[in-house]
């Protein structure tokens, strides 16, 4: 499965940078893939280590802030998995095939 989480401390510093490091240091000790994106990370795994890595994450945000908000989109294909770089490179895939169609007509 692939979920996209974000965290959002309320009150505090204006510049997350050194909270958004230490989440991303906890993610990179669970050994699952992820990617880090402007507004939220996106994860692959099994349900049970992909939610637990996001609750270690919550809390450790929790340890640095009073408030903190999560939000979590999960994506489950029946039948398989599908993996973050394949959704990459599929857009990426249909975008350079829609140019080579318009360049043909043109």
């Amino acid at each position: 499965m692939l979920a996209e989480f974000s965290i959002y401390p309320l009150g505090g510093t204006r510049h997350l940078s050194k909270d958004i490091a230490h989440v991303m240091q906890t993610l990179d000790e669970t050994g699952l893939h992820f990617e880090l994106g402007p507004l939220s990370t996106a994860i692959e795994g099994d349900w049970g280590p992909v939610l637990e890595a996001i609750h270690t994450c919550h809390r450790k945000m929790v340890e640095a802030h009073d408030r903190v908000i999560t939000t979590i989109t999960i994506d489950e294909c029946k039948g398989g998995q599908h993996r973050l770089a394949e959704m990459v490179a599929s857009v990426k895939q249909e975008l350079a095939r829609e140019k080579h169609d318009a360049e043909i007509r043109i």
